[in-house]
C-alpha cells in the first residue's frame, strides 16, 4: 500500500471483488462489503463537511459493539482522522477526563449512552441515530486524504500514575497487526469470525475483527459478551474463529448446555490477556476446540507473539513464538539483551505494529519506547525452541476478567476520602476473575470512614470492576529503607487475615 493509500481501501477492494458478501452480521442487520464501503464514505463526508473533521482530528465513540464503531473507524482512516473508542464501563468522571485529554471534535454514540455523551461533551457536538445512518453516500468517488502513516486509533489504558493515557496506533500498525493475525489463525476470506469482546480494547477490535475485514471474511458481531448468546451463536452462526479471555471462557463452560452444545465449527479459540488456567484450556480441548494463546498489549496493537493450533495442549504455559512481523527480545535491568534459553528478562517488542507514542505524554513515551523497542513491563523467558513464557509483571497491574486495573488509579481516589491517611491496593487471586483488587487502608486517628462511605466515593469516580473487593484497616503499611510501601508485604499481610 502506497503512502497515499489508507486502510479504507480494504473495503473499497472487497466491495469491488465481492460486493454482496456479508462483511458484518449484527442482530437483524446484514451489511455487505459494498454497503459498508458506502457507509464509511458517507460518514467521512459527513464528518468533514458538517463537523470540520480532517487529518489528525479526533472522533470519540461511546457505545456497545455496533457496526457504527467499524464504519467510523474506516471513515476516520479515509480522512486521516483518529477514532477514540471510549470504555462505556468507566464512570462519568473518568470519561470526562479522557475527553478533555484527547479533545475530540465530535462525540458519536450509541443512543443508549446519549445522556452520558452529552454530559461529558461540554460544547462539543454529539451525534447518534440518524447522524450515523448507513445510507449510501451520494458523494462521487474521490481521493481521500488519509495515508497509511496517519494515526488512526487512540486507545486509552490505565496509567501507572493513576490517570489513563492514550496509546496512539497508526494505520500501518493495524495493517501489520492484521498480517500477524492472518499468519496466526491461517485466516482467509472464507472464515466466519464471532466477535463478543468489547471493541474499546485492542483485543476485541484487532486480534480478529480488523484482520477479518482486511482479508474479506465475515464478522458476526455481538453488542457485548453474554455466555448464553455466545454459545447459541456458535451453533447457529457456525463461526470458525473466536477470541475470549479466561473469564469469558470460564463463563461459557459453566453454561447448562455446555456439554451438549455443537462446537464443531470452531477451528480454534484464541485467548490471552492474563495467565490462562490449564484447566480451562483442557476443558475446551476436550470438546474438540483447539486453543491458542496470544501475547501482546494495547501498545503492540496487540499481536506480538502467538501459538499455532495444537500448542495450547502441548505447550499450555507458553504464549507462543515471535510473530511474523514482530521482534521480541528480553533485557536485564540495565537494558542489555538477555541471551540464551531459560533466562528471565523484561519483554521488549519492536515492529511496525508498535504504537508511535502516548497521546500528549512525551515523558511516559520516552520511558517505554527507545530505538523502536517498547518495554512492556512484563518478565518473560524463551525456551530453546523460541517459545515465549510470561513469568510475572513489573508493573502493579491487576488483570480482572480481562480488564486491566492499576492499583495507583484506585489509590488516587482512596486518598481523597476523608478519614483515610493512606492506602495500598494489591491484587488477590480469584477463582472466577483471575485477580481482584483489595485495599489496605490506614485511617486517620478517630476518623475511619465506613466501607459504605468509601464505596459511595468510588462509585462516582471509578468503574465498578475497579472497586476493591475487600478493605482491611491497618495501623501502618510496611515500607522499605527509602520509605516506599512494599506491595508484596501488603499482599502477604492481607492474605494472612483473609
Amino acid at each position: 500500500m502506497s503512502e497515499t493509500g489508507n486502510i479504507g481501501r480494504w473495503l473499497e477492494r472487497h466491495a469491488s471483488f465481492t460486493p454482496d458478501k456479508t462483511a458484518i452480521d449484527f442482530a437483524d442487520r446484514n451489511i455487505s462489503y459494498a454497503a459498508l464501503d458506502r457507509w464509511a464514505s458517507g460518514l467521512a463526508t459527513t464528518l468533514a463537511t458538517e463537523h470540520g473533521i480532517g487529518r489528525g482530528d479526533r472522533v470519540a465513540w461511546l457505545g456497545l459493539n455496533r457496526p457504527e464503531t467499524i464504519a467510523l473507524l474506516f471513515a476516520c482512516a479515509r480522512l486521516g482522522a483518529i477514532l477514540v473508542p471510549l470504555n462505556w464501563r468507566l464512570a462519568e468522571a473518568e470519561l470526562a477526563f479522557i475527553v478533555e485529554d484527547c479533545a475530540p471534535g465530535v462525540i458519536a454514540c450509541d443512543e443508549t449512552f446519549g445522556d452520558t455523551a452529552r454530559a461529558i461533551a461540554g460544547a462539543r457536538p454529539v451525534v447518534s441515530g440518524d447522524g450515523l445512518s448507513d445510507v449510501p453516500s451520494d458523494t462521487p468517488a474521490r481521493q481521500w486524504p488519509g495515508t497509511i502513516s496517519d494515526p488512526l486509533l487512540v486507545v486509552y489504558t490505565s496509567g501507572t500514575t493513576g490517570r489513563p493515557k492514550g496509546t496512539v496506533l497508526d494505520q500501518n500498525a493495524l495493517l501489520f497487526n492484521a498480517l500477524n493475525s492472518l499468519d496466526m489463525h491461517a485466516m482467509t476470506a472464507h472464515d466466519r469470525v464471532l466477535v463478543v469482546l468489547p471493541l474499546f480494547h485492542v483485543g476485541g477490535l484487532n486480534i480478529q475483527l480488523t484482520p477479518a475485514l482486511y482479508c474479506g471474511a465475515t464478522v458476526h458481531l455481538h453488542e457485548r459478551f453474554d455466555p448464553a448468546a455466545t454459545l447459541a451463536a456458535i451453533e447457529t452462526a457456525r463461526p470458525d474463529l473466536l477470541v475470549l479471555v479466561p473469564a469469558t471462557m470460564d463463563a461459557l463452560r459453566r453454561q447448562p448446555r455446555w456439554a451438549d452444545a455443537d462446537l464443531s465449527s470452531l477451528r480454534m479459540l484464541t485467548t490471552g490477556s492474563s495467565v490462562v488456567p490449564l484447566e480451562l484450556i483442557q476443558c475446551f480441548e476436550d470438546r474438540g476446540v483447539s486453543v491458542i494463546q496470544v501475547y501482546g498489549s494495547t501498545e503492540t496493537c496487540p499481536i506480538a507473539a502467538y501459538q499455532r493450533p495444537g500448542e495450547g495442549r502441548t505447550l499450555p504455559l507458553s504464549t507462543g513464538r515471535v510473530g511474523l512481523h514482530s521482534e521480541v527480545r528480553l533485557v536485564d535491568r540495565d537494558g542489555r539483551p538477555v541471551d540464551g534459553a531459560g533466562r528471565d528478562g523484561e519483554i521488549q517488542v519492536r515492529g511496525p505494529h508498535v504504537m508511535r507514542d502516548y497521546w500528549n505524554r512525551p515523558e511516559e513515551t520516552a520511558a517505554v519506547l527507545k530505538d523502536g523497542w517498547f518495554s512492556t513491563g512484563d518478565i518473560g523467558r524463551f525456551d530453546a525452541a523460541g517459545n515465549l513464557y510470561f513469568q510475572d509483571r513489573l508493573k502493579r497491574m491487576i488483570i480482572s476478567g480481562g480488564e486491566n486495573i492499576y492499583a495507583a488509579e484506585i489509590e488516587r481516589v482512596l486518598h481523597t476520602i476523608d478519614g483515610i491517611q493512606e492506602a495500598c491496593v494489591v491484587g488477590r487471586a480469584d477463582e472466577h476473575w483471575g485477580e481482584v483488587p483489595v485495599a489496605a487502608i490506614v485511617p486517620r486517628a478517630g476518623m475511619a470512614p465506613s466501607e459504605y462511605a468509601i464505596r459511595q466515593v468510588l462509585s462516582r469516580e471509578l468503574a465498578r470492576f475497579k472497586h476493591p473487593k475487600a478493605y482491611h484497616f491497618v495501623a501502618e503499611l510496611p515500607r522499605n529503607a527509602m520509605g516506599k510501601v512494599i506491595a508484596d508485604e501488603v499482599r502477604s499481610m492481607i492474605e494472612s487475615v483473609e
